[in-house]
C-alpha cells in the first residue's frame, strides 16, 4: 500500500516528468559553482510571490487534543536563514494556536518548495511537529515544542539564490512561509531594525495590533532600502520583537513596499529591549558573520542599535545610521528623514558588476 505522502509525491514527480518531456526542463547543468554564485550576486532580489500550490484536502489531525487546539487562530511562523553554498540547510518553523500560543505537537506538516523564487512548487516531504526538547538546538533555535527542523536533502540541489518553503498543517491546511537565501561568503548585506526605525514610532506596533491595523512607516524608508537592494545588497530585518509577531512584521514590510529580505525576531514570547536587545542583535549578526556576511549598512533608532552595529564592524559616521536619534558617542550618523539619504544611495555604485 502506498502511503499518502508517497502518493502525493509520485503525482508531483509525474507532473515534472511530463514537463520535462514537453521541453520545459533545462538540459544538463554545466555551469561552475563560481559562475552560479556570481550570477546570483548580480541578480535582483526575488519576491517569491508565486501563487500557492493546491494543498489538497485537509487530512485531519492525528490527535483529538490537536483538533481542540486548532479551534483557535493559527499563529505559525518560519525561521528565515542565510546559508552559504554547500552548507547543511535547515527549514525551521513553529506551529502554535491562540493567544496562549499553544503548541501543535506530533502532527503532520507538508513541505513545499518554490525553488529559486520561480513560479512552480515541489512537494518535498512530510514531517511531524515536536514536543519540548525532542530535537537538539539548530542555528540557535531551541526546541520549545511545536517545531519542525527539516534538513534539506543534498539531492534537492539548492543553488545560490532565494528559495521559499511553504509548510502546511495537514490537519487544517493552515500554513507559514520560510525564506532561505543561499549566498556566497562576502555577499554585501544591509541590516535594519524595525520598531521606530521603520515603523512610525517605537511603540506603534502594539496599539496597531489591538486594532488589527498595520503601522505606518517613515517617508522614504522603503525607497532607501529598495535603492540599496537595487545596488546589489541583500537585506536583513532584525527586530527584538517577540517571535509571534513575525507574521505581522512581514505584513508591515510587504504592505509598505520594502524589499524582500531575511526577517529575524527573538525566539521568545515577550521580546526584549535595551541591553537585552543589544545582546540579541549582536549574537544574531555574529552568527551571520560566521558565514562571511558582515553588513555594510545598519539602520536603527536606539543606543542598542548603534552599539550592536559598531561592535560587529559596520563603519560609523556614514553607514551606521540612526533615525532621529543621537549617537551615544560611537560615531554613527543621525538623520532626520530617510528622504535626505535618497540622493546619496542612488548615487552609489552597484556592489556587483
Amino acid at each position: 500500500m502506498i502511503s499518502p505522502f508517497r502518493g502525493r509525491r509520485l503525482a508531483w514527480a509525474l507532473t515534472l516528468a511530463v514537463a520535462s518531456l514537453a521541453g520545459c526542463q533545462a538540459g544538463p547543468d554545466t555551469e561552475s559553482a563560481d559562475v552560479k554564485a556570481k550570477k546570483f550576486a548580480c541578480a535582483p532580489v526575488q519576491a517569491c510571490d508565486a501563487a500557492l500550490p493546491d494543498f489538497g484536502e485537509a487530512r485531519g489531525f492525528r490527535h483529538t487534543s490537536s483538533k481542540i487546539t486548532a479551534l483557535q487562530f493559527a499563529n505559525h511562523r518560519g525561521r528565515d536563514m542565510f546559508y552559504n553554498p554547500g552548507d547543511d540547510v535547515f527549514v525551521m518553523a513553529k506551529f502554535a494556536y491562540g493567544v496562549i500560543d499553544k503548541d501543535l505537537v506530533d502532527e503532520d506538516i507538508d513541505i513545499y518548495l518554490e525553488r529559486g523564487c520561480g513560479q512552480s512548487w515541489e512537494l518535498v516531504d512530510t514531517v511531524r511537529t515536536s514536543s519540548d526538547d525532542q530535537n537538539p538546538t539548530v542555528e540557535g533555535v531551541a526546541d520549545t515544542g511545536g517545531r519542525v527542523y527539516f534538513k534539506v536533502p543534498k539531492s534537492l540541489g539548492l543553488e545560490p539564490g532565494r528559495h521559499r518553503f511553504e509548510l502546511v498543517v495537514a490537519g487544517d491546511l493552515s500554513h507559514t512561509s520560510v525564506y532561505v537565501d543561499i549566498v556566497p561568503k562576502g555577499e554585501p548585506i544591509v541590516v535594519s531594525d524595525v520598531d521606530g526605525t521603520l515603523t512610525s514610532s517605537e511603540s506603534a506596533e502594539f496599539p496597531a495590533l489591538l486594532t488589527g491595523k498595520i503601522p505606518e512607516t517613515h517617508d522614504g524608508a522603503p525607497d532607501v532600502l529598495q535603492a540599496l537592494a537595487d545596488k546589489g545588497y541583500r537585506v536583513m530585518y532584525l527586530t527584538a520583537r517577540p517571535e509571534y509577531l513575525l507574521g505581522r512584521t512581514r505584513e508591515f514590510l510587504d504592505q509598505h513596499g520594502f524589499p524582500p529580505g531575511i526577517v529575524h525576531t527573538t525566539l521568545t514570547m515577550t521580546g526584549t529591549t535595551g541591553d537585552g536587545a543589544r545582546a540579541f542583535k549582536t549574537a544574531e549578526l555574529q552568527a551571520v558573520g560566521k558565514r562571511g556576511l558582515v553588513p555594510s549598512w545598519g539602520f536603527g533608532n536606539r543606543d542598542s542599535d548603534a552599539q550592536t552595529y559598531t561592535k560587529i564592524g559596520i563603519k560609523p559616521t556614514n553607514h551606521c545610521v540612526l533615525y532621529q536619534w543621537d549617537d551615544p558617542g560611537l560615531g554613527c550618523r543621525r538623520i532626520e528623514s530617510y528622504e535626505d539619504l535618497l540622493g546619496e544611495v542612488d548615487g552609489l555604485s552597484r556592489v556587483c558588476k
